[in-house]
């Protein structure tokens, strides 16, 4: 199953993030552009790290940032934000971050299925460093295999 439809306003190339809280919250506004979330629902992907932790590091230098499915996802979708600078999020291995992935699903069946998509794309060990480095977001839709919005 291919990944959800990327529109080009869920994608922010080369931003810039003070610390992993305005990372993270980029991602949010992204998928809040992208049609995907309400603003709440950045709010709700910072509480699941100050709670759990730095988990969403899940490779060298990404974060898959989430929250559970809640009223504030309105579709499901990504988001891909690259950062001009990367920042800490407190992972013992992985750190720092320079790309961050926002997800947000409707179920839990579509998190599942999106997850190991982004895995598949991530098992290159190359695919990191060129979503860092993309310079535009029809190559971000090509590193990852996600279809353009319609």
């Amino acid at each position: 199953m291919p990944l959800p439809p990327l529109p080009d306003a869920a994608i922010n190339l080369h931003a810039s993030a003070g610390d992993w809280r305005d990372a993270v919250r980029l991602a949010g506004n992204a998928l809040e552009r992208g049609g995907f979330t309400a603003e709440s629902y950045s709010d709700r992907m910072i509480e699941v790290i100050e709670e759990f932790g730095a988990y969403v590091v899940i490779a060298p230098g990404l974060a898959l940032a989430h929250a559970r499915p809640g009223p504030d996802v309105l579709n499901s979708g990504i988001a891909v934000v690259t950062l001009a600078e990367p920042v800490v999020f407190g992972h013992p291995h992985n750190d720092p971050v320079n790309v961050v992935i926002g997800l947000a699903v409707t179920g839990t069946e579509e998190h599942v299925t999106t997850v190991a998509e982004l895995a598949n794309v991530f098992n290159d060990a190359g695919s990191i460093p060129a979503l860092a480095d993309a310079p535009t977001a029809e190559r971000v839709r090509d590193i990852l295999g996600a279809p353009a919005a319609e």
